[in-house]
C-alpha cells in the first residue's frame, strides 16, 4: 500500500489530545503523537480498543508505556454506555455490531490520515480484554488494511472469524488470568494459527491486569513487524 501524504498542517505538538469524530455523530477519541513528531515520515497507527467497563482515557493511558515515540495512537470510546464504575467514571462497553464497529474504526483511521501522516500499510489493532474480540471484528473487516492484531488478555475471537491470510497477530495472556483461563486463549492461538495467521503467543506471570513486559514485548513486535529501519525510533 502507498504511504499517506503528510497533512497540510504538520505543526503537531506531542503527547494527547481528544478529537470527536463527525460520523458517529460527537464520538470521541483520545489520541496520543509520539515525542519529537516528524510530520515527513508516515507513522505507524495502533488503535487501541479499551475492556469493557473502561474508556478512551483508560486505553490512551497504555500509548507511552508501550512507546513514547514510534506510533500515533487513537483510543475510541466503546458506544455502549454502562453508566458509572465504582470510581463514579464513565464506563463503556462494545456490544454492537459488525458493520458499526467497522465504521467507527474507519472513522478514527480516516481522521488520523486527515491531521497527521500515517502510512497506510501499517495499520495495528490493539484490544485488551472485550476490546481484543473487537480488535479481532474490525480486522475481519477491514482485510488488507490492517497489517496486524494485539490481544492482551483478551477474549478468544468469534468462531466465525477468519483471519487474512498472513494476518499478524500478539496474543498476549496472564497465566493467572481469572475472566479468561490461560488453556482458552493458548487454543485460540492455535485455532488463528491453524487458519493461516502469523501468531506469537506469550504467557505472562500476571492475573487479567497488563504486565509491564507485555507491553515491551509489544512494542519489539511491532517493530519488527513495521521494519526496524523505517523507524526513527527503537526504544521507548
Amino acid at each position: 500500500m502507498p504511504e499517506t501524504k503528510p497533512p497540510r498542517r504538520p505543526d503537531r505538538p506531542a503527547g494527547f489530545t481528544t478529537a470527536r469524530l463527525p460520523a458517529p455523530a460527537g464520538r470521541p477519541v483520545r489520541l496520543y503523537l509520539p515525542d519529537d513528531y516528524q510530520p515527513k515520515y508516515a507513522y505507524p497507527l495502533l488503535l487501541v480498543f479499551h475492556a469493557a467497563g473502561d474508556d478512551e482515557d483508560a486505553a490512551a493511558r497504555l500509548a507511552p508505556r508501550i512507546s513514547r515515540r514510534n506510533y500515533i495512537v487513537a483510543c475510541p470510546r466503546g458506544p455502549v454506555a454502562l453508566g458509572s464504575d465504582a470510581s463514579g467514571r464513565p464506563a463503556f462497553d462494545w456490544t454492537t455490531t459488525g458493520p458499526r464497529l467497522a465504521r467507527l474504526a474507519l472513522g478514527v483511521l480516516n481522521h488520523c490520515r486527515r491531521e497527521y501522516h500515517v502510512h497506510a500499510g501499517r495499520v495495528y489493532l490493539l484490544g485488551v480484554g472485550d476490546g481484543a474480540a473487537v480488535a479481532y471484528r474490525v480486522a475481519s473487516a477491514l482485510g488488507d488494511r490492517v497489517a496486524g492484531v494485539v490481544a492482551l488478555n483478551g477474549s478468544p475471537p468469534a468462531a466465525r472469524f477468519t483471519p487474512a491470510e498472513g494476518l499478524r497477530v500478539f496474543v498476549g495472556h496472564g497465566s493467572s488470568n481469572p475472566v479468561v483461563p490461560l488453556a482458552a486463549a493458548r487454543k485460540a492461538a492455535r485455532t488463528l494459527s491453524a487458519a493461516g495467521a502469523d501468531v506469537r503467543f506469550e504467557p505472562y506471570p500476571t492475573t487479567h491486569r497488563l504486565h509491564d513486559d507485555m507491553l515491551r514485548d509489544v512494542n519489539r513486535w511491532l517493530i519488527e513487524t513495521v521494519n526496524p529501519d523505517a523507524l526513527p525510533h527503537e526504544t521507548n
